[in-house]
């Protein structure tokens, strides 16, 4: 998990927003019994999925019931470079639901015990993971909308798409192959494009992969794509970037940083109360303690539990709900945490059909900066 020191001031760098929304949960004594006791029985969770990823239509789902990577190209035939130089062509591995997040987070648990966290890939795994026919609830969407503050409707925000298939990205995370720990990263950046409006009626197929590990001036980032497609029209595209922190040669310089500029004009002010961390926990399947616990955020560094960053996503998305346009990319880059409970300002511009906005803190210290194009 990453962690701050307690005393240490929030940083105003925008590469680094210390938020982390990642696949973890509370570490209770009955969540480490289970993790041991069904360490064999989950194998979903804790085994690799590649070399029984050879094994689909075997069995009921061997595509997540072993490793990722060195047979899953029997899936498809062998994984082939598409260009000298190039990575090989990502083999396919068709599951027939969504993974359950409780074994996930039990594997991320394991992870960080001396002994069972295993070996790290050298490079992202060239597997995508796919899911299809993922219908809509449409009480997880109305209670969605209503934390999030989107108003009730038959057609999804953008971001929901986002909750719904992110135990596909999780099982991509918390694979043994997977090049950067699940429970050391944190969540730096989110684009989302939407192709046209997806609707409660619609049933999506999603797929997801890892590309782009690249250096990080503070460790390790990857992008983690989930897609959403209907009838085969792709409707949907997410991409979250996390980054590993890493102490690397000349990490404890400090750089010199120019004066920030000033926040621009708020056009509202949200009084964030602790219960949203825990309403979005609970409709996002995301329990890390960090959002809904006191305790589970000292323990992790911070005074106070933090919003979800993709909460505060969402609630700038709702903002300018009615004015966006049927297709558009939605662009974050998340800085600053918001504490619960705070008070946050929320500015927004436009040009045309682009929007910039942006939520800062009471000093004039950004949360987050968007845009909208």
């Amino acid at each position: 998990m990453a962690r701050r020191s307690p005393h240490e001031e929030p940083s105003d760098d925008l590469s680094v927003g210390e938020l982390i929304d990642g696949p973890t949960e509370a570490l209770t004594p009955e969540i480490l019994a289970a993790a041991f006791a069904d360490e064999r029985r989950d194998l979903d969770a804790t085994q690799d999925l590649s070399s029984a990823a050879a094994r689909v239509g075997a069995g009921p789902d061997p595509g997540v019931t072993q490793d990722l990577t060195s047979a899953a190209a029997s899936v498809v035939g062998p994984a082939a470079a598409s260009e000298a130089g190039q990575p090989a062509a990502r083999a396919r591995v068709e599951l027939s639901r969504l993974p359950a997040p409780g074994p996930l987070y039990r594997r991320a648990l394991l992870g960080t015990l001396p002994g069972l966290g295993g070996r790290r890939g050298a490079d992202v795994p060239a597997v995508e993971l796919a899911v299809g026919g993922v219908a809509v609830d449409p009480q997880r969407l109305a209670d969605y909308d209503r934390v999030c503050g989107f108003r009730l409707a038959d057609t999804l925000p953008a971001t929901f798409p986002h909750v719904m298939g992110f135990p596909l990205a999780l099982r991509l995370i918390t694979a043994p192959e997977f090049p950067i720990p699940p429970t050391g990263v944190v969540h730096i950046g989110n684009r989302i494009t939407v192709h046209r409006p997806i609707t409660v009626t619609d049933r999506l197929d999603f797929t997801a992969w890892a590309e782009n590990l690249r250096p990080h001036d503070r460790g390790r980032q990857v992008d983690v794509v989930l897609v959403g497609s209907v009838d085969g029209e792709e409707v949907w595209h997410g991409v979250s970037t996390y980054l590993w922190r890493q102490r690397t040669p000349g990490d404890g310089e400090r750089r010199d940083r120019a004066e920030p500029p000033a926040p621009p004009a708020a056009s509202a002010r949200w009084r964030v109360e602790p219960r949203i961390g825990t309403e979005y926990a609970r409709i996002s399947g995301d329990h890390n303690p960090i959002h809904t616990s006191r305790l589970g955020a000292r323990l992790l560094g911070f005074p106070r539990p933090i919003a979800h960053g993709m909460w505060t996503k969402a609630r700038c998305l709702a903002a300018l709900e009615s004015r966006l346009p049927e297709a558009y990319t939605v662009q974050v880059a998340f800085k600053l945490p918001v504490s619960l409970p705070s008070t946050v300002a929320f500015s927004a511009g436009r040009q045309g059909d682009d929007w910039d906005f942006a939520l800062h803190d009471q000093r004039g210290r950004p949360h987050l900066v968007g845009t909208i194009r």
